[in-house]
């Protein structure tokens, strides 16, 4: 590197001549990559068959790496500089390309924006432009606890291992994180969060992210999303209505098309979207599988990775004419399709409007969905205890050790008192929703400030309620994730909550659901009530909030449906 650094790389080439050459950066060591491809990583040997060379490293402090690891700091200038030296490599003809999920897709984009020159396409798959709302917070200002437990718990390991190799360290604390690491669940119950042991013991990057819970300066300097106008290379975007960045893919995608440095780049954007998980390409699950065509296997995704490359590093012209710009799968129907344009452009907003007699509380409730706007005033009430809050029921969760990822039936959490459900009538007709989804709610609270959950639900005949997509917002970011606002205790504000998106057919006897509460945990951490700063708080200092949604003429709380409505395909 520009500094000095060393960093290691496996390489494979041919035996003679030069090739078109795939990069691989990760921060979990490279010796892995042989086993771990196929599905939503494309699988190696085929991508050497197709002629390519191929050069998997590992980022800066990690495994066989020099230097030290910090994530996000030094990935652009080492991207870079990883390009620069392929490109002159006498087994290269000159062009690279990028590949693969999660951090491994975060580098691409840090590549992308750098402008290497010989970059010439990427296909970042379930990653972010974006690390402070997908995936260490979310969109709406929580810290997405299950995860950074856990997966600075991994990296911690892996760094007190080398620290230990080099004579630094004891064994104990390699123990100590391991254990954390293969156990992480008891993690998410210590509070103040900040101050969970085997982590904050630790240190380092750990400490940063809890001082920094607002989208302020330090997360402003790893967003990528202002910069994507540097960028001039295609990009292969690929998804799951179940992984945690889905808001991002989406995001990258129609910010790049959009707004990226070139023609080419803005139309060589590609967005692939699978019934899937951020560890799982399958569309199997326990409640709920997608058939035998969902797999990323059966889509032939690795082949879609070489017509890309093809098109973009070796100049063939026609190796994309027959993939669509868009592939989404539709659940319900669980069929893939071929799409123009995201959002698709024969969209109809549809309000769904929230009602009740005011005891919306359980699916069992009296809280009705309507595309009728409602002609009386009402409120539903609960109480959120934090001390006792809802579990984690599927969703966009990581990791799925603890049994709450993708699609779950949610007549567990939907029997309790502070989750309202708002269901629509059992459909005669199949009602497409395909795009992003919101809920517009109007709420007030005992608490200067809380959190309001928002999940979209479909109800089969039977009783199961399989969800589809979900999102959170804690209210002191009601303006915006930079700046905090406390709420006025009873006074009623207009807030939006991002549920992401999804693509489903609710099929006919089956009914839309939206189910509203204050808490996902813990794929989510827990608001105290407090206004304080949340992560240094005890339970001691946790309060309970008496939450209230309310709705009618005056206070229009809605769920906002990207509804598709096309009789031919019917």
């Amino acid at each position: 590197m520009r500094d000095g650094v060393a960093l290691a790389a496996n390489v494979w080439h041919p035996a003679e001549g030069s090739a078109p050459t795939l990069l691989v950066r990760l921060p979990y060591g490279k010796d892995a990559m042989v086993i771990t491809s196929g599905g939503v990583i494309p699988d190696l040997p085929a991508l050497l068959e197709a002629g390519y060379a191929v050069v998997v490293e590992d980022c800066r402090g990690t495994h066989r790496s020099e230097g030290e690891f910090v994530p996000h700091m030094a990935d652009r200038a080492d991207g870079e500089d990883t390009v620069a030296w392929i490109a002159e490599q006498p087994w290269s003809d000159g062009t690279v390309g990028m590949y693969g999920p999660s951090y491994l897709g975060m580098v691409q984009w840090e590549s992308a924006v750098s402008g290497a020159p010989a970059l010439k396409a990427i296909a970042p798959a379930f990653t972010s432009i974006d690390n402070y709302e997908a995936p260490w917070y979310g969109a709406g200002g929580a810290l997405s606890l299950s995860l950074v437990t856990w997966w600075n718990a991994m990296m911690y390991t892996a760094d007190a291992q080398r620290s230990l190799a080099a004579g630094e360290g004891t064994v104990s604390q390699v123990q100590q994180l391991g254990q954390a690491f293969l156990f992480p669940e008891s993690l998410n119950d210590v509070l103040p969060t900040a101050e969970v042991p085997v982590l904050a013991a630790y240190g380092k990057w750990w400490d940063d992210w809890m001082a920094h819970p607002s989208h302020d300066g330090y997360w402003d300097a790893m967003e990528l999303t202002p910069e994507l106008k540097n960028v001039t290379v295609p990009a292969l975007n690929i998804g799951g209505w179940y992984d945690l960045y889905i808001g991002q893919t989406v995001r990258a995608y129609t910010t790049a098309r959009r707004e990226a440095g070139g023609a080419q780049a803005r139309e060589g954007q590609r967005l692939i979207i699978g019934p899937w998980d951020h560890m799982s390409s399958t569309g199997v699950y326990p409640d709920r599988s997608f058939g035998p065509l969902a797999s990323a296997q059966m889509l032939g995704l690795t082949g879609l990775h070489v017509k890309f490359f093809d098109r973009w590093l070796r100049g063939d012209t026609r190796a994309l004419d027959d993939v669509a710009p868009v592939k989404i799968f539709v659940m319900g129907i669980d069929q893939w399709r071929d799409e123009q344009e995201w959002p698709l452009p024969d969209t109809r907003w549809t309000d769904f409007h929230l009602t009740s007699a005011g005891h919306a509380n359980t699916a069992d409730g009296d809280g009705v969905l309507t595309t009728e706007p409602p002609t009386s005033a009402e409120r539903d009430t609960y109480l959120y205890d934090p001390r006792r809050p809802v579990p984690s029921a599927g969703g966009a969760s990581m990791p799925v050790t603890f049994g709450f990822g993708g699609p779950v039936d949610q007549r567990t959490v939907a029997g309790r008192e502070d989750v309202l459900c708002f269901t629509g009538p059992v459909l005669e007709e199949p009602v497409e929703v395909t795009g992003p989804v919101s809920l517009t709610l109007f709420v007030s609270s005992s608490a200067v400030d809380t959190d309001f959950t928002a999940k979209l639900v479909d109800v089969f005949p039977d009783g199961k309620a399989i969800n589809l997509c979900d999102g959170i917002l804690r209210t002191r970011y009601r303006g915006g994730l930079a700046t905090e606002e406390l709420m006025e205790p009873g006074t009623i504000y207009e807030i939006t909550v991002d549920m992401t998106a999804t693509s489903n057919v609710f099929l006919p006897g089956h009914r839309i659901r939206v189910d509203v509460s204050s808490s996902n945990f813990p794929r989510y951490d827990r608001n105290t009530n407090t206004g304080g700063v949340i992560a240094r708080e005890s339970e001691e200092q946790m309060i309970p909030a008496v939450n209230h949604i309310h709705h009618g003429p005056n206070h229009p709380s809605r769920l906002i449906l990207p509804v598709i409505d096309r009789k031919d395909q019917r």
